[in-house]
């Protein structure tokens, strides 16, 4: 019989186990609704501003205390367990947690559809990623050092950089000197519906969101196209694909 739980302290230790865990969720959600509080009255340009200062303070604060408790050591604010970890071990760690981040977005997506249905999910599907995509560009912007108008090398080197460039198959091809062309060759969510007989996900809408408003955050002059995105048709070799081109 359990006993009765009136504090922290009369947990068991399972129980001190998974509290631990949710306060680490309610830490990333507070995190959140900072960032997204000041990009709603300050707007995203002082939200950015803001969080590249909180978050590597707050990193560099959790990691310490973390590795006080647990017994790692940081060597340049990187845990030193990563840092023993070979490059195999390391790329296994990146790709699950890139698979983490798509499944957690499958998630989310689901828990809207299936309480308010297809329409609502894709209506905060795409309003999620006119924020996200951004977002991601300015964080892998910041990662490779790329400056305010890298134009369409930048742009590349970018979109190799994003999480789905892990657990996804994607390509390019240079469409004369102030363009390329950008293919998804193989995309995992397709791919897993394509196995069960299911038709594409209707994901141009979100798409066009998700691609104009990434390329823009990378280089206000590059203009984005879409030559096909389901449910448009498109052959086999591809499930989507964009233009990209830079304004004379």
């Amino acid at each position: 019989m359990t006993l009765p739980v009136n504090t922290i302290d009369d947990l068991d230790q399972p129980q001190t186990a998974r509290l631990i865990m949710d306060v680490m969720h309610r830490t990333i959600i507070h995190y959140a609704l900072w960032f997204t509080e000041i990009r709603h009255q300050m707007g995203m340009e002082k939200a950015l501003e803001c969080l590249s200062e909180a978050s590597s303070r707050s990193l560099g604060i959790q990691l310490k205390r973390l590795g006080k408790i647990l017994g790692f050591e940081l060597q340049d604010g990187i845990p030193v367990p990563l840092l023993n970890m070979d490059k195999k071990e390391l790329a296994a760690l990146l790709d699950g947690a890139s698979i983490n981040w798509l499944a957690n977005d499958g998630v989310w997506f689901q828990s809207v559809e299936f309480t308010n249905g297809m329409n609502d999910a894709k209506r905060c599907n795409d309003s999620c990623w006119a924020h996200f995509s951004p977002f991601e560009a300015w964080a892998i912007r910041r990662f490779l050092d790329l400056g305010d108008q890298p134009g369409l090398d930048g742009l590349k080197k970018a979109l190799s950089f994003r999480i789905y460039a892990r657990i996804n198959v994607q390509s390019f091809e240079d469409d004369g000197p102030d363009a390329f062309i950008f293919r998804m060759n193989d995309c995992r969510v397709q791919a897993a519906r394509k196995a069960k007989n299911l038709d594409d996900y209707p994901c141009k809408s979100g798409g066009l969101v998700e691609y104009t408003y990434f390329a823009r955050a990378i280089d206000p002059r590059i203009q984005t196209e879409c030559i096909g995105c389901p449910p448009d048709d498109h052959p086999d070799a591809w499930y989507c694909a964009w233009r990209f081109s830079l304004k004379p």
